[in-house]
């Protein structure tokens, strides 16, 4: 199995900044992509910022206040959030593509998720 652990999420104020990481363990072979996405209060679950081999991807709303990076030695991705609105407030979770060492296809995975609250 593969384990997600994240971290890094809390209360902050607008404009603070914050960084989530998380960290895949398990059966791991390879890991394709890894991201960020985040829901809400009554919404959709959503792609914050999404890592492969093909580069990254932001969300429009986050695009210039969010970097996503990754570390491949570490199986860990995190995301730096700058200028954060309180529109950002919501559970923030990790998501990685991941082949295990006992199977032939890539599986996704989650997290269990971080509260992210931006509020003055």
């Amino acid at each position: 199995q593969v384990q997600l652990v994240e971290s890094g999420g809390g209360l902050v104020q607008p404009g603070g900044s914050l960084r989530l990481s998380c960290a895949a363990s398990g059966s791991i072979f390879s890991i394709n992509a890894m991201g960020w996405y985040r829901q809400a209060p009554g919404k959709e679950r959503e792609l914050v910022a999404i890592t492969s081999g093909g580069g990254t991807n932001y969300a429009d709303s986050v695009k210039g206040r969010f970097t996503i990076s990754r570390d491949n030695a570490k199986n860990t991705v995190y995301l730096q959030m700058n200028s954060l609105k309180p529109e950002d407030t919501a559970v923030y979770y990790c998501n990685a593509v991941v082949k295990t060492s006992y199977s032939t296809r890539y599986g996704n995975y989650w997290g269990q998720g971080t509260q992210v609250t931006v509020s003055s």
